[in-house]
């Protein structure tokens, strides 16, 4: 399966902090739910969270806001959302996101909770 080329951008954090600030009047409140990727001393975000218009994906958020309960550190949050789990029979968390988060947080926390070796 495939998505489209918006969720594999990385704009830099200070890059979406304009284009937010463009969009509304106080960006901090959204900046604070944002998915963020550490590369080295560079802090990105990735594309996938955002709707055409700049918005945060509302699936994201609530994907996004499990993953933080259950204590997974962004960067692992951002590869298991384009990587295919076996209880995705094969599809990327990503290509869910048009549809219920249900079966996407039930492979997170299948995930998450699978004994680690």
């Amino acid at each position: 399966m495939g998505g489209d080329r918006a969720e594999l951008t990385l704009p830099a954090l200070e890059q979406v902090r304009r284009r937010l600030s463009e969009l509304m009047e106080d960006p901090e409140p959204v900046m604070r739910q944002l998915v963020r990727f550490f590369i080295g001393e560079g802090t990105f975000c990735p594309g996938f969270q955002f709707l055409p218009g700049g918005q945060l994906h509302p699936t994201v958020l609530t994907l996004f806001q499990r993953a933080m309960e259950l204590q997974l550190p962004h960067n692992y949050f951002t590869l298991l959302m384009v990587t295919p789990p076996r209880d995705l029979a094969g599809a990327r968390p990503v290509d869910f996101l048009k549809n219920s988060p249900s079966p996407v947080l039930r492979a997170l926390e299948s995930f998450f909770m699978r004994p680690q070796k």
